[in-house]
């Protein structure tokens, strides 16, 4: 079993409350780029640290190369990298902390992001600490990204997540795990978001009735028909969330929309679903139908690469004497990209707990100290 460090854990609890308190919503570019000074200062002593800037209306992406001196001293440098990949924006709004302030209680941290993914970051910088500190040689570089908009779809980050997951032999993705077991995630499902929209021909609802041409109506057929495109036995959700259209009770409605998710966990599903939404045609002839949107996230399938790296980790984590179970998610993350390139990528390695994007989000203080130790050997391991 693993021996208690507990004047290690009270450090990793400070800087968690740190990251927590320090509130960044993806909205508020602001707010991010405070989170990302902090996060840099966190680091500085041990990683050279880049940004990179996320253009309008995202806060700045972060690049840290860890300085980890063993490898240097034995010679076994081998050629490329190990990828960390992680994200310093939360879905939470400015102030959520007067209502859910960071809290230490009944055995877990509480408060908004630290389960996704604040505690994450910070473990495996006290994992690169502890490597840095025992001077064990690690054969690979080792860098950390953390994107500023990966909670809104990552879309100024992909294409450097990309570009570093190309480099990369392995992709460690410090996201929370899966279940209270915590158990590591092998596989997700892609995302994608469509939006219909219906233009009828607005009338008087009393005097004119027949003149119109009810979006409305004809978005509650197209709905129907949208909806029947999931196949559950394959995996494949569609699931219209949001409706808007009308504008007074007594005119026929001249226009309505609806946006629609879709989770898919096979690369070919996506083939399958934008031949569907293509396929939509008006029912009522005097209406027009439009769809925008389509792929997001590409999945994140269970592949042998995948497969080779989940293996090693189990058999670190029973070296700890901790299990580790596996899962597949329906939610995407910025792993998806990597392992969409053919680059093993292990996901769900951040902080056990639970409540993520919710009122209980919290995490297992008495599971930091085994995360820490696993994030280091699977480093030294690769």
């Amino acid at each position: 079993m693993i021996s208690q460090q507990k004047e290690v854990i009270t450090d990793v609890i400070a800087l968690i409350r740190q990251f927590v308190e320090c509130e960044s919503p993806s909205d508020d570019p602001a707010a991010v780029n405070r989170f990302v000074d902090l996060f840099a200062e966190s680091v500085k002593d041990i990683a050279r640290v880049k940004t990179f800037p996320g253009g309008k209306g995202y806060g700045k992406h972060v690049m840290c190369e860890f300085m980890l001196p063993g490898a240097k001293k034995s010679g076994q440098i081998a050629s490329g990298q190990i990828m960390a990949l992680g994200h310093s924006d939360t879905v939470w709004p400015l102030g959520t902390l007067r209502t859910m302030p960071f809290r230490q209680a009944q055995g877990r941290l509480w408060g908004p992001g630290v389960f996704d993914m604040k505690a994450g970051l910070a473990l495996f910088i006290f994992a690169m600490r502890e490597l840095r500190e025992r001077d064990l040689p690690i054969a690979r570089k080792v860098v950390l990204q953390v994107n500023s908009d990966e909670e809104i779809g990552s879309p100024s980050s992909r294409t450097l997540t990309e570009k570093t997951a190309r480099a990369s032999n392995a992709v460690l993705v410090l996201e929370p795990s899966q279940g209270l077991e915590g158990s590591v995630k092998t596989s997700r499902k892609g995302v994608g978001d469509y939006t219909v929209n219906v233009k009828g021909r607005a009338a008087h609802a009393g005097l004119d009735f027949t003149s119109g041409a009810s979006a409305i109506v004809e978005m509650a057929r197209q709905i129907e028909r949208i909806a029947a495109f999931t196949r559950l036995d394959r995996g494949i959700t569609v699931s219209p969330g949001v409706i808007h259209g009308g504008t007074r009770g007594n005119v026929v409605a001249a226009k309505c929309m609806t946006k629609i998710d879709v989770r898919f966990p096979k690369a070919r599903d996506a083939r399958y679903l934008e031949r569907q939404f293509a396929s939509l045609k008006p029912f009522d002839k005097r209406c027009s139908v439009e769809v925008t949107g389509g792929m997001n996230r590409p999945p994140l399938e269970r592949s042998a690469g995948v497969r080779a790296l989940y293996r090693k980790a189990k058999a670190l984590a029973a070296e700890l004497g901790v299990e580790l179970p596996e899962a597949a998610a329906g939610g995407g993350s910025d792993g998806n990209f990597t392992g969409a390139l053919g680059v093993p990528t292990l996901d769900g390695l951040g902080a056990v707990g639970e409540g993520a994007h919710a009122a209980n989000e919290s995490i297992l203080i008495h599971r930091m100290e085994d995360r820490i130790a696993l994030l280091k050997m699977l480093v030294a391991s690769l």
